[in-house]
């Protein structure tokens, strides 16, 4: 009994010196609670008019702590294929979340689109702002929607900080490395720069810095 107590304990302790940690009650309500996006699967979807339908998965809410994860396994859920979409409607969350969800659409193979699709594969416009747009920047192929709106702003750096100037250059550094690996203009971090505010970017500025890579006119 002394043993299975002091045991008991260690697991206690453990469990408890792991959610002191800064974020990890917030990680654990997102993994065992209450994620804070969701998702479903649109078995036909014809994202481009050339009717030719494909698997979607459409995700929206808010880009959380363990937003990564719940992308993952909804992934395995949902069995998309390479060349399937990842419909997206946010307005953004934590920059490194979506970094990594835009890595892991870009591992898939998956093409992005902002907008949403009722359950006969109708899209319908819709928006994605902020760190939304890092995981839009992660297909392989990225649908720019007749409606949709993509937002940008500067990023800040969460939790204290030493040093604010180098702490937000190194910021910019890792969205502009990531934007430039997923084969996005430069130009992108600019206009990130520049405003605190959501600026929406107009689809032709978006094409030309090839955020959107493939325009869909049609309404």
């Amino acid at each position: 009994m002394v043993i299975f107590v002091l045991l008991l304990s260690g697991v206690a302790i453990r469990a408890y010196r792991d959610l002191s940690r800064p974020g990890a009650w917030d990680y654990s309500r997102e993994t065992l609670v209450a994620p804070s996006m969701k998702s479903a699967v649109i078995p036909n979807v014809d994202i481009d008019g050339s009717g030719r339908g494909r698997r979607a998965l459409a995700i929206s809410g808010d880009i959380g702590v363990a937003s990564a994860s719940w992308l993952h396994d909804q992934l395995k859920k949902a069995q998309l294929s390479p060349g399937d979409v990842i419909l997206l409607s946010s307005d953004g969350g934590k920059l490194n979340q979506g970094t990594i969800m835009g890595e892991i659409i870009r591992a898939h193979g998956l093409a992005t689109a902002v907008g949403t699709a009722d359950a006969s594969g109708q899209v319908r416009a819709a928006s994605c702002a902020s760190a939304c747009v890092l995981v839009y920047a992660g297909g392989k192929t990225r649908y720019g929607i007749h409606g949709s709106l993509l937002g940008v702003h500067r990023f800040t750096t969460e939790g204290p900080m030493h040093d604010p100037v180098a702490e937000t250059q190194r910021t910019q550094g890792r969205v502009l490395g990531y934007m430039t690996k997923m084969g996005v203009s430069s130009r992108i971090v600019e206009l990130m720069s520049q405003t605190s505010d959501i600026r929406w970017l107009n689809p032709k500025d978006a094409f030309a810095m090839n955020l959107i890579t493939t325009p869909v006119d049609r309404p």
